[in-house]
């Protein structure tokens, strides 16, 4: 428990993924840091719920192995990420298109890999599965086009994939749905996989995201592998906690007011402070601090179901071209992280975007048995997780690098200061760690990039 008088070089509030990777930053610098978190544990919105054995994510965000902060945050060296292959199904025409991952990041090879549909089969496939619509030939290209189409697919990847993000981040901003028709790309192409592909990584189906985004969401897909931390969610906001020094995380901890100096909770009255940094979610950030802008925000679903016989697409991610129902993406989880569910039980996590229907189960089912090729309605519903405020709303003009520094001895960080990702709350933590250092004289800023792959 932290004492009335406790002092710190830095207070932060909120230890989700931005506050606890800051904290990283500072004590390796030498800084002695407090993090306050008012819930009973870390994590935020990265939760995992543990049902039965079970490991349920409350937000299925996909990550990339391209995230450069993955790799650069100090306490994630053990982080264990467990890739889709192939990358992604697509389901059109009452058939699965296969879309393997790239064979080698960024290379021109690789992004034409990404976008090619495979055509073989074993005999007796399950209608309906990733191998009957192999067994169907040619037709099963529909959602990418022909070779033609997915020849300029591959090129247009193959363009984001290499070019520089600042080059990336000059080109004109539009919303991504309107963006997407001046590519050059068939209409196919664009409806059929890109904008399922967009919507899921972007948590925004009707891909009103800045262009600029959009494209860097879709630089990593060329450059990376889409994948899921193993245990769940939970574990990069456990693994930066885990290696703090002790006694730098506080939990249920409420703080009611802040200050340059110093921070108020209500359980410790204040504690003093050379500077305070706000990790914690736009609202909270604004609670604390009136005036701060508090954007729009995504609302997200997670649906998991489980059953004894695994669905015939293995550990891929599969999405609908055709989009006829509320799933936007769904999984054979258990597959991708056999850690997530119990020996011998099929863990299936489906997200939905958006307002959810009024009849979330049935619908869900519904679409998931067309998704599938196969009955759903014995699947046991292990839980529904919807989250109102899941991913703040990156409409143009979006500002991918919003200030951390407010005032001296006063910083803010969370992926609602750069990009809705994982990436970007993490690069925002570096943002505001490396401002903080600077402004104490800690030591020189490291050369953090302006700008990052999100």
């Amino acid at each position: 428990m932290l004492e009335p008088a406790y002092q710190a070089d830095v207070v932060i509030v909120g230890a989700g993924v931005a506050g606890l990777s800051a904290a990283h930053r500072l004590t390796s610098a030498g800084m002695t840091v407090a993090v306050l978190e008012g819930a009973p544990c870390v994590g935020g919105r990265m939760a995992t719920e543990k049902v039965d054995g079970f490991r349920l994510d409350r937000i299925g965000q996909l990550l990339s192995t391209a995230y450069p902060e993955l790799r650069l945050t100090p306490g994630l060296d053990g982080l264990v990420l467990r890739p889709f292959a192939p990358a992604v199904l697509l389901h059109g025409d009452g058939r699965h298109h296969r879309v393997d991952a790239p064979a080698g990041a960024g290379s021109a090879r690789g992004a034409l890999h990404a976008v090619r549909a495979l055509a073989s089969a074993p005999r007796g496939a399950v209608p309906g599965s990733a191998s009957a619509a192999g067994a169907r030939g040619a037709r099963g290209v529909a959602p990418l086009g022909g070779a033609v189409d997915q020849a300029r697919l591959g090129a247009a990847l193959s363009r984001l994939a290499n070019m520089p993000v600042e080059r990336l981040l000059a080109r004109p901003e539009l919303p991504a749905g309107q963006s997407l028709a001046t590519r050059g790309l068939p209409a196919r192409t664009i409806d059929g996989f890109l904008r399922p592909l967009l919507a899921a990584l972007l948590c925004d189906p009707a891909l009103t995201t800045s262009s600029r985004c959009a494209d860097l969401a879709l630089r990593s897909f060329a450059s990376g592998r889409l994948c899921v931390p193993e245990g769940g969610a939970e574990m990069l906001p456990e693994l930066l906690a885990q290696a703090l020094p002790t006694g730098t995380v506080h939990t249920g901890v409420r703080v009611t007011s802040v200050a340059t100096t110093s921070v108020t909770t209500a359980e410790h009255g204040e504690i003093q402070c050379r500077a305070v940094l706000l990790a914690t979610d736009a609202r909270a950030a604004a609670e604390l601090l009136p005036g701060l802008r508090v954007p729009d925000f995504h609302p997200v679903t997670v649906v998991h179901h489980t059953t004894d016989e695994p669905p015939r697409t293995g550990a891929a991610l599969l999405l609908d071209a055709d989009r006829g129902g509320p799933v936007a993406h769904t999984t054979v989880i258990s597959e991708v992280d056999p850690s997530r569910a119990p020996a011998g039980r099929v863990l299936v996590s489906s997200t939905v975007l958006g307002n959810p229907p009024p009849d979330l189960d049935t619908a869900v089912r519904t679409h998931l048995a067309r998704l599938y090729g196969t009955p759903t309605h014995r699947w046991e519903t292990l839980a529904v997780h919807h989250t109102r405020e899941a991913v703040p709303s990156m409409r143009p003009p979006h500002d991918l690098r919003r200030p951390v520094r407010l005032l001296a001895g006063l910083y803010v960080c969370g992926d609602h200061r750069d990009t809705s990702t994982v990436q970007g709350a993490l690069h925002s933590a570096h943002r505001a760690s490396t401002a903080i250092l600077t402004d104490l004289g800690a030591h020189r800023a490291d050369p953090t990039p302006t700008a990052q792959a999100a």
